[in-house]
């Protein structure tokens, strides 16, 4: 009879862990999986050689899937902290990077976007593998709203349980911002705290700005 593995702990989008059960008969192959998903989770910095992951280590597939407990260059903050931060430095600068679809020029979103008072919203900066104008459409509004100082807090999220989040703080670190919170529990945790939502647009990105990029980063 064949023996079992279980027991790999993900963070849900209640703020609570819960066991992702693997039922894997042992073998060479099957050890390989184990502990590639142990090192998905347990060990999030080092994530280049793991499936799912760029070779920078950027999340690029599964996004909206269990998140680790903290991203890489960032403070993981939860809703109560998140209050407070806001009472006390209410110049925080509040990101959504919930994407959407951008043809031509233009984002469509029929139904608009509900989220955190006081955001801006920058849909597609946390694709894995970013495009280089999304790259410089995402650092273009960093440097602004943060007025260039790279020690401005930022706090930035999507929904919950979503990887693109994770990927822009990432990013943001990469960029030298050394004051990073992401909100992991996202516009959805906000809501369901029963918080007020309010309808954003996002900011634009013009056909000229896609075909005038050049991936400088401020």
């Amino acid at each position: 009879m064949p023996e079992f593995q279980a027991g790999l702990t993900f963070r849900s989008r209640s703020g609570f862990s819960f066991a992702l059960v693997l039922v894997l008969a042992l073998g060479s192959s099957q050890v390989d999986a184990i502990q590639q998903a142990k090192a998905e989770v347990l060990n999030p910095t080092d994530l280049s050689g793991v499936p799912h992951f760029s070779a920078e280590g950027y999340r690029i597939g599964f996004y909206r899937s269990p998140t680790p407990e903290q991203a890489e260059g960032g403070q993981r903050i939860e809703l109560d902290a998140l209050q407070a931060l806001l009472l006390e430095r209410p110049d925080t600068t509040l990101i959504d990077v919930q994407p959407t679809t951008w043809r031509e020029g233009i984002f469509i979103y029929p139904e608009g976007r509900q989220t955190l008072p006081g955001s801006t919203w920058l849909p597609n900066v946390g694709w894995g593998e970013s495009e280089e104008h999304w790259q410089e459409y995402f650092a273009k509004h960093l440097y602004r709203l943060s007025q260039g100082q790279r020690d401005h807090p930022i706090v930035i999220y999507c929904t919950a349980d979503c990887w693109m989040s994770w990927n822009a703080v990432k990013r943001a670190a990469n960029w030298g911002y050394t004051q990073l919170f992401w909100y992991s529990e996202g516009s959805d945790g906000w809501y369901e705290a029963g918080l007020p939502w309010v309808k954003v647009d996002p900011e634009p990105w013009s056909a000229e700005d896609f075909l005038n990029a050049t991936g400088v980063i401020p």
